[in-house]
């Protein structure tokens, strides 16, 4: 059974959803714009294994939402304090896209992780002048900067659908009248079901994923990845050196657009720096887009259940 609870203390708030048993602990950080709940297709067949935590990182679901802490460092550091007051003993600890950024955080400062599995984190290409030439940035992370600068369209979520990046993966001759089209399905459907996930008709399965707790998202929490704010100063091959537990590396496909735009969270020469970088490190490709335990679950369970 799926219960829901709030961690609060010492100004920390954190949202998360728990599977009890008497099974090893295993917490699950998400990524970026979506929720805890991310991970609830794969939940169910976990429980069978480990005592699942699924938690909101700041500026997500009912967590935190103070920009002010929207880096590696404060969210990681929220998240130890969860560890060590509420599981009270070392975790399987995995943290998918930005949520790997903030687990593998946690691993490089404590000895809290028995195993730390990174989920297509976006190591070296979110961080520095490469950011502006990742997908997260001409997509998400601008859209977030440009609806921060603007005060015309109130809610987030239609904002973002009607000025993601995906639009150009559409014809161009057809484009503007399917965009037309979609965005007055969306408006409509926001109206009807402001508290809802986004659903649109024709609109691909695992993209609408990306709307999963959108609703409760802070695009500030996106503005420190344009403005390159999250990482706090601190460098990527400053945490991956430090990681000593075991670590697994979950690794989407590597797609690079005919301009140079890297379509994915990193590149395999990246990959090949955090193997290097980590002491012992284990590295598991999945033919599938970003979002590997949407996209691949059966096969994202079975690489779990042999930690």
């Amino acid at each position: 059974m799926v219960q829901k609870h709030l961690y609060q203390k010492n100004g920390i708030q954190l949202s998360y959803y728990e599977i009890k048993n008497d099974l090893p602990p295993f917490v699950f950080l998400h990524a970026q714009a979506v929720d805890a709940a991310s991970f609830e297709n794969v939940w169910d067949k976990l429980s069978k294994s480990y005592h699942i935590y699924s938690v909101d990182c700041y500026g997500h679901g009912d967590s935190l939402h103070d920009s002010a802490q929207y880096n590696v460092a404060d969210i990681g550091r929220s998240i130890i304090c969860f560890i060590k007051d509420v599981i009270k003993e070392k975790v399987f600890l995995l943290g998918h896209s930005s949520g790997g950024l903030i687990a593998a955080y946690i691993a490089s400062q404590t000895k809290l992780c028995s195993c730390l599995v990174l989920e297509d984190p976006p190591f070296f290409s979110s961080q520095g002048e490469r950011r502006k030439n990742s997908y997260n940035y001409i997509d998400l992370s601008t859209v977030c900067h440009n609806f921060i600068n603007q005060s015309k369209e109130k809610d987030f979520v239609l904002y973002y659908f009607c000025n993601q990046y995906a639009w150009n993966f559409f014809p161009e001759k057809s484009r503007d009248k399917i965009k037309q089209k979609l965005t007055n399905m969306a408006a409509k459907y926001r109206k009807r079901h402001p508290k809802r996930n986004l659903k649109i008709l024709f609109w691909p399965k695992a993209a609408l994923s990306a709307y999963q707790g959108m609703n409760k998202y802070d695009p500030l929490f996106g503005e420190t990845f344009f403005n390159d704010s999250f990482h706090k100063g601190i460098a990527h091959e400053d945490i991956l050196k430090n990681i000593k537990c075991r670590t697994i590396f979950l690794k989407a496909k590597t797609t690079i657009s005919e301009d140079g735009i890297l379509m994915a969270a990193l590149r395999d020469e990246d990959l090949k720096k955090v193997s290097e970088l980590i002491a012992d490190c284990f590295v598991v490709r999945f033919d599938c887009g970003h979002g590997i335990h949407i996209e691949k679950p059966k096969e994202f369970i079975n690489c779990l259940e042999h930690v």
